[in-house]
């Protein structure tokens, strides 16, 4: 969990992290007034499974892709990032684009934020896969169609899809 730039507002991000920590899962809060280069070595440093940035300057069309860019250049685009803050719904989809996973708006409830990450780590590939193949099966868990809010079957990792969405036959579990 990182506050990127010059925002000095970290309540919504020590809430998210606590909440975060609660559930479970390991937090790094890397504090404030941090730069995309220092958030980028924290979470490659540590091992993260994801980066979540909280930002209310407005700022948030700069630092976002700029930390999805610095994580490619590093050799570490499986790493998701999702990020919060005073985003207008406009900017989501441009961030979308720029490989940011997911932004969580004012009003959005901690358990929705918890329930988001446990789906995503669930669904990463098992450490051990080349990190180019984790990032397409995340790409393609996020890009395919299936992930939207209403779904119900996303497409898991390991299976791909069809034109027109069928799941291959090929990629069909073989028992437990």
């Amino acid at each position: 969990m990182a506050k990127a730039g010059l925002d000095g507002h970290d309540r919504g991000a020590k809430v998210v992290a606590r909440a975060l920590r609660d559930a479970g899962v390991e937090v790094i809060y890397t504090g404030l007034h941090q730069t995309p280069e220092q958030i980028v070595a924290a979470a490659i440093q540590e091992d993260v499974d994801a980066v979540g940035l909280s930002v209310l300057s407005g700022a948030h069309l700069t630092l976002f892709p700029r930390v999805v860019e610095l994580l490619k250049e590093n050799g570490a685009d499986d790493i998701v990032v999702f990020g919060g803050g005073i985003i207008p719904d406009a900017d989501i989809a441009a961030l979308a684009a720029q490989g940011v996973a997911k932004i969580f708006t004012p009003g959005a409830s901690t358990t929705d934020i918890v329930a988001w990450v446990n789906e995503v780590l669930a669904r990463l590939p098992p450490w051990g896969t080349p990190p180019d193949n984790r990032m397409a099966e995340l790409r393609r868990w996020y890009l395919c169609g299936r992930c939207c809010p209403g779904c119900s079957m996303p497409t898991p990792p390991g299976r791909s899809l069809l034109p027109g969405g069928a799941m291959s036959q090929a990629d069909e579990p073989r028992g437990s």
